[in-house]
């Protein structure tokens, strides 16, 4: 008899868990709508954020925005040189994203060059 209570609380209280997530979730997108967000904002809102800006990749690496790329190339090794020796995970992470995001710029200047 207790077992068959417990139960029927536990189905009771799931489906209002259930209802009142849905709801939340419904109210969510109204509002979301209302304030002219669409998916494809979202999504461009979120991978804009992702993206590292290139003032940011220099100043990881200690470089100036004008440094070539033998220069930004140095700094990595020795960043992650250094790094290696106190284990960092966290920031050899960085270090490897601000030179992977100058390489891209590097890259797409270099094509906008032979398009011309």
């Amino acid at each position: 008899m207790a077992s068959r209570i417990l139960a029927n609380l536990l189905v009771a209280g799931g489906s209002v868990i259930v209802r009142a997530a849905a709801q939340a979730w419904r109210q969510a997108v109204v509002n979301g709508q209302r304030s002219g967000m669409t998916p494809e904002s979202l999504k461009q809102a979120a991978n804009a954020t992702k993206q590292m800006n290139l003032d940011e990749a220099y100043k990881i690496l200690g470089t100036e925005s004008n440094a070539g790329i033998e220069e930004v190339m140095k700094r990595y090794a020795h960043l992650m040189q250094q790094n290696e020796k106190h284990g960092s995970f966290y920031l050899q992470s960085k270090v490897y994203r601000a030179k992977e995001r100058i390489e891209q710029e590097v890259q797409e200047q270099h094509s906008e060059q032979h398009q011309s």
